[in-house]
């Protein structure tokens, strides 16, 4: 069994999270610049082993999809392509960053810290991993 991996794309910068091996714990992996994700992911896939991508899927609050999504769909056939032996699939990202946010604050972070903006995308990735691994999509592929 593989690593589930996700992604919180973003135009500058990108958060991705990691579960561990055998898929129990997600944690934060990085935050890179949007322009060098691909070969980032393609050096961690060579490493690791990764059976699953979870891309968040920005929507606005009428559900509609946000701008972005004209940069995840293509992203997202890329990484198809490219990484074969994992599925693809996006999940709903609607308030990660705040999320994000409202979890760095309560860790008791200090202020400067907080005002990591690749720290905040990094822990939205996480909470897309955590949500995605607590939904019903998930439980039953691994049933």
């Amino acid at each position: 069994m593989g690593r589930i991996l996700a992604i919180d794309y973003g135009v500058n910068r990108t958060g991705l999270a990691v579960t561990d091996p055998l898929r129990i714990i997600p944690g934060g992996l990085t935050t890179v610049a949007t322009s060098e994700l691909l070969s980032f992911l393609t050096r961690y896939i060579s490493a690791e082993k990764v059976d699953l991508i979870v891309v968040g899927h920005p929507t606005q609050m009428n559900s509609e999809e946000s701008e972005t999504m004209k940069k995840i769909r293509p992203l997202v056939a890329q990484l198809q392509e490219t990484f074969p032996q994992a599925k693809v699939v996006l999940y709903d990202e609607r308030f990660t960053s705040k999320l994000a946010q409202r979890t760095i604050l309560e860790s008791g972070m200090g202020k400067m810290k907080r005002r990591n903006k690749a720290l905040v995308d990094e822990v939205s990735a996480v909470i897309i991993l955590q949500s995605y691994m607590e939904s019903l999509e998930y439980k039953q592929l691994n049933q």
